[in-house]
């Protein structure tokens, strides 16, 4: 756009190519040209000239798509005394494009809600809209499309309005809240039943239910609540009219969730939902699944909206337990999908219960959850003719993952104990089809843990019978059998004599390549909970792990096995660990010089990923107990193994997922003999500065952290990891200082506040001496405001810590001088911060943010109450106090409670 304004005539062109050119080269062309004019201040009028002309629904769609993502993002472009102008051309736009193109209209209707909201100047939007279009018949569906969308952006996270003209709106809006509904019962009866106008009218009743500001009092006894339960209760309702319908009255319930304060309307509400059980039937038999589900979803909200009052008079009033027979009416459908809809509804049941804790209300609410666990263990068995092991990806089996969640949750109602035993005895008693003895151990391998271990003889009597499974089973009650055992590792452990046998029947699992991975699980299971027990076994677990890929194993699992074995190394007797860790990583040692020593094909060499993650986990893992004075016996093997990692973090220093799998071995093994890594220090570090410079990958940053906190108290160490610091600062400030840096490289921000915030922990003088400090903070002001989850906390957490080192008066020798020295940085710094955390609270952050944000001005106020209160004053003085639409965005008396209320 550098010659200028465009004409209308090329941005229409740009719209024809982007949608029709048939080279992808030229689409994308004109997708840049057209989004670098929207960004532009031509956009406004461009737009605008393309609605006037209507040639076709593409230029309208894009305009109408520009006019409201201006008016959403760059309000602040135009000037106030355009306002007018803006709102009146929209109007007549939407009016004349009312019939080209529904999409069209919804992008006008945005924009003109979107400016409703913002320009403080157009008083009592609804009524003049209403005025001037209520009477025109054809005006109704832009109308109503307006009035929908209106209350939807009262909240929007794009138009930041501000507190109190959002408070202002929503009181305008309530206002005019019952003139609206009046408008759609109007529109209702004009219409008669005609379709489309029911699903327009019942969406924007649904709108206005959400922002909460309908009266209760006259909703109850509104008309329109009659003709949406008549809807609902009629058999030839189509499929759209009916999802518009439940919509609306899933908000409504939504909306009276205090239903002390709604009394009237939850009661219609209560009631109109318990008539629709015939409908439900009716949905059922004629098969309409759609259907099905959207009255479950109503029957699920109208237990959430009454959940308390359930809780509270079970049986009685609105109380009234029908409700929980509608879900469990649901529960019975044969299809899981209308189950899995009620399972928010029971958890929170289930919550509810076990914080009340009173046996009586558990007896009046047992039965339900029974009949609920029943009904959950028929759902979750595989078909009949269903061959192999159960899938755990595809829907089916996202779906039984939950089902077991849910037993967890609620099985205190029932019993585990119970449960389990009436389970077991259905397999035991009877003889069920294959499918049906695998869904109930699927259940019992839920509530396995649950279940107390101590001399159980039910368990144990389980437990035996399992491992007796012959081969001949079905391989998916095979494969369920096997995450029982393994969930069962606990009886196991009070049951040593039981040890063998289970081995044996998992290591048939782990033969066979269908059940190796699950098998894998279980001993890895049964490794963590048998640590002991497990240490007679270690031979057997070593054969394992050395002929690992001789198993069909999934990566994952193959790693959950080698933990299983480190857990089991670590117990055994010192002198022997060393050797065995070291037979241990033999083979992972042995793979990584092979993928050295050969030629890179084409140019690349081999991925190291699968050693270096199982490196990783042997060493996470294996954390023997160590006397002080003993030498760690994982040293020696880790000095070995040291030249190896190097060579391959030299090999791979360009690709940053092989460098960040060698720093996290590298990580785990430093973590692993803690002071007794003091050999590699040097050479480590000399060789993550020099990649660095050439590849700034962040983990290097975050091995950095590490070091610092195993070696930060070790006085000869400090100068040495200064100077790793101020080698790693140069290249990552350089990084971030680019063009939109901060942003795009949070991994770095997130890595290098975390290495800054163990130094501040481990040796804050070394730090706060040097000369990098300044540069630091300089860096941490910056990325306050960098709205990504990890990088703030990190930011956030690194100024906390350093303001508190001269807060926290722990008694050591060098606290005057840490307070000296935070004083000065904070005479440098502190306006600057104070000011940018208010203006980043305000326009950068989410709101879980700010506690964080909290903990930091805290600190400033215990380090120095006056001055903070100062410098609070002057951040505050300058926030913008107008909206570019004109409203107050805060006033003088607000900033001045705030002061006090952050300073008292």
């Amino acid at each position: 756009l550098d010659g200028g304004k465009p004409t209308v005539a090329l941005v229409y062109q740009a719209v024809q190519a982007l949608y029709h050119d048939p080279d992808p080269a030229g689409k994308e062309r004109a997708s840049v040209w057209l989004g670098e004019l929207q960004r532009s201040m031509y956009a406004w009028e461009m737009a605008d000239q393309l609605l006037q002309l209507k040639q076709d629904v593409e230029s309208c769609y894009f305009a109408a798509q520009t006019m409201k993502m201006k008016i959403q993002m760059s309000f602040f472009e135009l000037p106030p005394e355009t306002h007018i102008a803006l709102r009146d051309s929209l109007l007549s736009h939407i009016q004349s494009l009312k019939d080209l193109s529904p999409i069209i209209v919804t992008q006008l209707a945005l924009a003109i809600a979107d400016l409703a909201l913002q320009m403080a100047s157009w008083k009592g939007c609804v009524h003049t809209l209403i005025e001037k279009y209520s009477n025109d018949v054809s005006s109704m569906t832009f109308l109503i499309e307006i009035l929908t969308v209106l209350p939807e952006e009262v909240h929007s996270r794009s138009l930041r309005i501000g507190a109190n003209r959002r408070t202002e709106i929503i009181e305008d809006l309530a206002y005019y809240s019952s003139t609206v509904v009046t408008l759609l019962m109007t529109c209702v009866e004009k219409s008669g039943s005609n379709e489309k106008m029911l699903i327009k009218v019942f969406r924007c009743l649904g709108s206005w239910f959400n922002l909460g500001v309908l009266d209760s009092n006259f909703m109850a006894n509104n008309q329109l609540l009659m003709v949406l339960f008549q809807v609902l209760q009629r058999d030839e309702t189509s499929t759209n009219l009916h999802e518009a319908a439940s919509d609306c009255v899933c908000s409504a319930l939504y909306a009276i969730e205090n239903v002390d304060t709604h009394m009237p309307l939850a009661l219609q509400l209560f009631q109109g939902v318990l008539t629709l059980e015939t409908a439900y039937h009716m949905a059922v038999a004629r098969e309409d699944l759609d259907k099905v589900l959207n009255y479950c979803r109503i029957f699920t909200e109208l237990c959430e909206t009454f959940l308390e009052t359930t809780v509270r008079s079970p049986g009685q009033g609105m109380g009234d337990l029908r409700t929980l027979e509608l879900l469990l009416i649901c529960a019975g459908h044969p299809q899981y999908e209308v189950v899995e809809i009620s399972f928010n509804f029971w958890y929170r049941l289930g919550e509810n219960l076990y914080k009340t804790n009173d046996p009586a209300l558990h007896g009046i609410f047992r039965p339900y959850i029974q009949r609920l666990l029943h009904g959950l263990a028929r759902h979750c068995q595989l078909d009949p003719d269903h061959e192999g092991i159960p899938e755990d990806t595809d829907d089916f089996g996202e779906f039984r993952m939950r089902v077991s969640d849910l037993v967890k949750d609620v099985i205190f109602l029932v019993g585990s104990m119970e449960c389990f035993s009436q389970l077991y005895s259905t397999l035991k008693e009877g003889n069920p089809p294959w499918e049906v003895t695998e869904a109930v151990l699927f259940i019992m391998a839920a509530i396995a843990k649950s279940v107390d271990p101590e001399n159980n003889p039910t368990l144990t009597e389980v437990l035996e019978q399992v491992v007796l499974l012959p081969e001949t089973v079905h391989i998916a009650v095979r494969y369920t059998s096997i995450e029982l055992v393994g969930e069962m590792s606990e009886v196991v452990d009070r049951n040593p004599r039981f040890l063998d046998p289970v081995l044996n029947y998992l290591m048939k699992g782990l033969r066979e390549k269908t059940l190796a991975s699950v098998a894998a699980k279980a001993i890895h299971n049964i490794c963590s909970v048998c640590r002991d027990h497990m240490a007679q076994h270690f031979q057997g677990l070593l054969d394992i792990a050395r002929a690992l890929d001789s198993f069909a194993l999934t990566t994952e699992a193959a790693v959950g096995l080698l933990k299983g074995t480190a857990l089991v190394l670590a117990r055994l007797p010192l002198e022997k660990i060393a050797e065995c860790l070291s037979d241990l990583c033999a083979v992972q040692v042995m793979a990584l010089k092979k993928l050295l020593s050969q030629d890179p094909r084409n140019g690349k060499a081999a991925d190291p990923t699968v050693w270096l993650d199982r490196l990783a986990v042997i060493f996470r893992h294996t954390n023997p107990i160590v006397e002080n004075g003993q030498t760690h016996p994982c040293q020696k093997v880790i000095q070995e193994i040291w030249p190896v990692l190097s060579e391959t973090l030299n090999t791979h220093q360009a690709d940053n997922r092989i460098v960040e799998r060698c720093c996290r071995c590298l990580r785990f093994a430093v973590r692993c003999v803690g002071k007794g890594s003091a050999s590699l220090l040097q050479p480590l570090v000399t060789q993550m500065v020099s990649v660095y410079q050439v590849y700034p990958h962040s983990c290097f940053l975050y091995l950095g952290s590490i070091l610092v906190d195993e070696y930060g108290m070790e006085e000869g160490c400090r100068q040495g990891l200064l100077d790793m610091l101020q080698a790693l600062c140069m290249p990552t400030f350089q990084l971030l200082e680019q063009t939109n840096g901060l942003r795009n490289h949070p991994d770095t921000v997130d890595d290098l506040f975390r290495l800054a915030t163990r130094f501040v922990q481990r040796s804050p003088i070394t730090l706060l001496s040097s000369g990098i400090i300044v540069h630091i903070i300089q860096c941490a002001i910056a990325a306050t405001t960098l709205d990504h989850r990890d990088a703030n906390c990190s930011v956030m957490k690194f100024v906390r810590d350093l303001i508190h080192t001269g807060v926290s008066n722990d008694h050591e020798d060098d606290f005057d001088l840490r307070k000296q020295l935070i004083g000065q940085a904070m005479g440098q710094h502190g306006q600057q911060l104070v000011t940018q955390l208010m203006h980043t609270c305000c326009f950068c952050l989410p709101p879980y943010t700010l506690p964080d944000v909290a903990e930091v001005l805290w600190e400033i106020m215990v380090f120095d109450r006056p001055t903070f209160c100062r410098w609070l004053e002057s951040a505050l003085k300058g926030l913008p106090k107008e909206t570019s639409g004109g409203a107050v965005t805060v006033t003088h008396k607000q900033l001045t409670d705030f002061h006090k209320q952050v300073t008292r």
